[in-house]
């Protein structure tokens, strides 16, 4: 089984090198290395690692906190792989989901993540009724009062929220929005990237004939991914929920290959 390594660290002043040359120890075929906080969620390199991850591959990590920093994203991140029929081995900890053992530890922590979500939500339930049994009302009160100027503030600081959330990566997408806009579709631009876009692109895009829309997609997929496999397209697509060229759910190499030759026949690639 192909073990594919992930590095991460998240000061300047760190190396990812001890952390590589684990993984390299332990057998990794490839290893990436990730600058960037474990508690953002949306890092770009670890999106791409488990993009990419096939079937019957293994990520590895040297501890847990390089991938996950919460016990709710470490389980996404399982979940995914488990859907994708890989698996995920920390070297530090416990946890090798291609093992009975470590399988056991895997469900025997999302037991104990759902028993805290039931918690909480238990004491939360109970907290809140005391709280209005002794006429308390939770929340804001200029929100409840509907105040425009607290609704303002809430609204400004919503918006500069989500600048900086776009700020964060537009590295990744800019430049495939720009290339793609107008003359492919909003939708299809958004499942390529699978991201939100600026008011800039967001025109009326020009009409494409329907023979162009499949390769199209397909050179995008590969021109953001050029090491990507036809498996891995094909995997992409069908999480797409886009139909082959006879109108299929289920994608075949071949047929990505197909629109491949097409896409650079029409200079797409």
């Amino acid at each position: 089984m192909p073990l594919i390594g992930y590095a991460r660290i998240s000061t300047e002043d760190q190396t990812p090198l001890a952390q590589s040359e684990a993984l390299q120890s332990a057998g990794c075929a490839e290893i990436f290395e990730e600058h960037a906080s474990g508690g953002n969620r949306a890092r770009p390199v670890i999106a791409r690692v488990l993009e990419r991850i096939a079937k019957g591959d293994t990520l590895v990590v040297v501890r847990i906190d390089r991938l996950a920093r919460s016990l709710s994203h470490l389980l996404e991140v399982i979940e995914r792989l488990e859907g994708k029929g890989a698996f995920f081995r920390s070297l530090q900890d416990p946890i090798d989901t291609a093992s009975p053992q470590g399988k056991f530890t895997w469900q025997v922590l999302g037991a104990s993540a759902e028993f805290e979500r039931a918690l909480i939500r238990e004491r939360t339930k109970a907290g809140l009724a005391s709280a209005r049994s002794m006429g308390r009302v939770g929340g804001n009160p200029g929100l409840r009062a509907k105040d425009p100027e607290v609704l303002r503030m809430v609204r400004l600081a919503r918006q500069d929220g989500y600048m900086e959330r776009l700020n964060e990566n537009a590295q990744d997408w800019v430049h495939h929005v720009r290339r793609l806009r107008p003359d492919m579709a909003w939708e299809d631009v958004l499942r390529i990237i699978n991201g939100p876009l600026p008011a800039e692109v967001l025109g009326r895009a020009g009409r494409r004939e329907t023979d162009d829309r499949l390769p199209a997609i397909v050179a995008a997929i590969k021109e953001a991914d050029p090491e990507i496999t036809l498996q891995a397209i094909c995997e992409r697509l069908g999480s797409m929920r886009e139909r082959t060229p006879r109108g299929r759910t289920s994608w075949q190499p071949s047929s990505v290959r197909m629109l491949l030759e097409r896409a650079e026949r029409l200079g797409l690639l």
